[in-house]
């Protein structure tokens, strides 16, 4: 009996998991789009955060980490990108891919256009969905957050960044796009570079920022199916001006 509910457990496990394949397929019918199932994770590294560390060094008059990241154009290392731990990694940003994929065991898709499926919305604040994705040469790292901005009041934020320089950055677009019960939201900025911290974006408002009810409103059963698109700016500024 022990191995027939084990197994039948997996196997449920297995279905869900086409499921929401399934769901996400349903949602964006565009074909030829990947679909990544990403499941949430409770922040480890809020207590107290990088950038607050930062901030309080920098008043202590000690020299912290992250002041390499003032040295964007210079081959210095860098603190660990992954916004979940407070990780003592450091190194240069040529090889913090492989160690988000090592270390941080962070998946990772190709393909100009995919599929962002974050599970389980309704678990509490702070938790993270967070993945990579490769694309025209360059990789990416989507940030979906869920916290409390206000006391009592859970937001969604979603940002993309680049894993490069600031300058680099400055080359793409990227597009968020929700689309259920025949209502679309979109939104479509410039990333920003790994080099800056991901709580200040969020603390600037500069992503993709949904509250719990409008969250709910495009969700389905408690997962959140967001497009992700990626285009080059020089692209993009030729469309505007036709």
């Amino acid at each position: 009996m022990l191995f027939f509910t084990q197994c039948f457990g997996a196997v449920l496990d297995l279905i869900h998991l086409r499921f929401q394949h399934y769901k996400a397929k349903r949602v964006f019918s565009a074909a030829g789009q990947l679909v990544c199932v990403v499941n949430p994770t409770h922040s480890l590294k809020y207590a107290p955060t990088r950038c607050a560390a930062v901030q309080t060094s920098t008043e202590q008059g000690i020299l912290p980490p992250c002041h390499h990241h003032e040295a964007v154009h210079d081959p210095q290392l860098v603190p660990c990108t992954c916004p979940l731990f407070s990780c003592p990694w450091e190194g240069h940003l040529e090889v913090v891919v492989s160690h988000l994929r090592q270390t941080h065991r962070i998946n990772i898709l190709q393909g100009a256009e995919i599929v962002f499926l974050a599970t389980d919305m309704h678990l509490p604040a702070p938790t993270d969905w967070i993945i990579m994705h490769s694309c025209l040469g360059h990789q990416f790292l989507l940030v979906l957050r869920k916290q409390e901005k206000y006391e009592g009041h859970p937001q969604f934020f979603a940002t993309m960044m680049l894993i490069g320089t600031p300058t680099q950055a400055d080359n793409f677009t990227y597009r968020l796009e929700l689309n259920r019960n025949q209502r679309r939201l979109k939104w479509e900025a410039t990333p920003r570079s790994v080099l800056e911290c991901v709580d200040s974006v969020i603390s600037d408002g500069d992503c993709l920022v949904l509250n719990t009810s409008l969250a709910q409103l495009f969700s389905d059963n408690g997962s959140l199916a967001i497009g992700i698109a990626i285009t080059t700016s020089k692209v993009h500024n030729s469309e505007a001006e036709m």
